[in-house]
């Protein structure tokens, strides 16, 4: 009887372990179809390179907005913030001379009063999140609008723009004579030593497990999905590499994701969002402070959007009163996308990575095949309903 209890076990965690790359399966499913619609054109080096330049805001922001699904509601607001923050530091810079990284520390203190703003009518006056967001949706809108009035500040300088433009010195082997080709040095040796790490990773799991006497995964899977992993990040840095080399955006989304995955899994406040997520109710009783929690994740959500609007600002070298328009749906959906539950208290930082990857695929993809921007926004609609239903069934099924 204990054996068929320690092996049925075994059998949940197994199946725990393939739902949980399930959305890295569908991002290369998704690679893989657009490279044959669009005849290889989304395997070049530059559309590699330009999935990170195009998509670093997007993962900022849905690094920031799991934190509110995981307490079981969103932000609307986060688009018209982005565009405030950066139409801030735009106007600081063309219109009153101030230096780059002052800017850029107003345009994260900007971010910061706009999440403190929602978190107090949150936590405090217990006002719903959906509404306190929508306000700051069309004041934030309107409020940049008035700073640039309504005119584009640029361009910005050079110091400035290098936070999304910039790369890496690189080390360049097997170039041509022309001066053409080859390969950069660095990314060969990032993805070497990415590889090397997830491989300890799996080996220092299955030890502790063991030691604990824990059930463990097979061998065979947990070589097939390292042999997957690697072959990703292996093929990521490889394009990387033949183009300009690891571009300074990528490093600062990696200690973003770094940083947010820590808290996430390794603090008593993380695992306070997903208590609240889970009941609020009982995570009150509990004693967690629930209301200092709402306030700090949507604080937190605000200093996000004053770094996701410099990185856009210094992607277009100017501040627009349209920039951010729709930032907060494909936020949302990368969160839904990658996993996160609708109810809250279910989901990861790398499944909203991966949503929002997912989602900068599905933009470029389709933008190479040609398709029209309404039909874009419509297959973007369907993979969304999409991945909210499949979440909602399979939890009716379980029920």
């Amino acid at each position: 009887m204990e054996n068929t209890t320690v092996k049925t076990v075994a059998q949940k965690k197994v199946n725990l372990s393939m739902k949980q790359y399930g959305m890295v399966l569908a991002l290369i499913a998704v690679y893989l179809i657009f490279a044959v619609i669009t005849g290889g054109k989304n395997l070049a080096p530059m559309t590699v390179n330009n999935i990170i330049m195009q998509n670093g805001y997007v993962i900022i922001l849905a690094v920031g907005m799991l934190l509110c699904v995981l307490t079981g509601n969103v932000d609307l607001g986060v688009g018209s913030v982005v565009a405030t923050c950066g139409a801030v530091a735009g106007t600081l810079i063309v219109d009153f001379g101030v230096s780059s990284p002052l800017a850029m520390l107003a345009s994260l203190a900007v971010g910061a009063l706009f999440g403190a703003f929602v978190g107090f009518f949150v936590s405090k006056l217990e006002i719903p999140p959906f509404i306190v967001t929508l306000a700051t949706m069309l004041m934030g809108r309107g409020l940049c609008y008035v700073i640039l009035q309504a005119q584009t500040k640029g361009p910005l300088p050079a110091d400035y723009i290098w936070v999304s433009t910039g790369f890496l010195p690189t080390i360049k082997l097997g170039v041509a004579a022309d001066g053409t080709g080859g390969v950069d040095l660095i990314c060969l040796l990032v993805a070497a030593v990415i590889a090397v790490l997830v491989v300890l990773s799996d080996v220092r799991s299955v030890a502790v497990a063991k030691k604990n006497g824990l059930p463990t995964v097979h061998t065979w899977q947990l070589a097939v999905k390292d042999i997957v992993i690697i072959g990703i990040e292996g093929f990521f840095f490889y394009k990387l590499g033949k183009y300009n080399g690891i571009p300074i955006l990528l490093i600062l989304v990696a200690v973003v994701v770094g940083i947010y995955h820590f808290i996430t899994t390794q603090t008593v406040a993380g695992r306070q969002i997903y208590a609240m997520g889970g009941n609020a109710k009982a995570a009150r009783l509990s004693g967690i402070n629930t209301q200092k929690v709402f306030f700090w994740v949507y604080a937190n959500m605000g200093l996000l959007c004053g770094l996701a609007g410099i990185v856009l600002s210094a992607r277009n070298a100017s501040a627009t009163p349209k920039a951010g328009d729709g930032f907060e749906m494909d936020a949302i959906a990368s969160c839904y996308i990658g996993g996160a539950a609708t109810s809250g208290g279910v989901g990861t930082i790398i499944g909203a990575v991966v949503g929002a990857f997912i989602m900068g695929i599905l933009n470029i993809g389709m933008s190479l095949a040609g398709f029209d921007t309404n039909v874009q926004k419509i297959v973007k609609g369907a993979v969304l309903l999409g991945a909210v239903t499949i979440d909602l069934v399979s939890k009716r099924k379980k029920g």
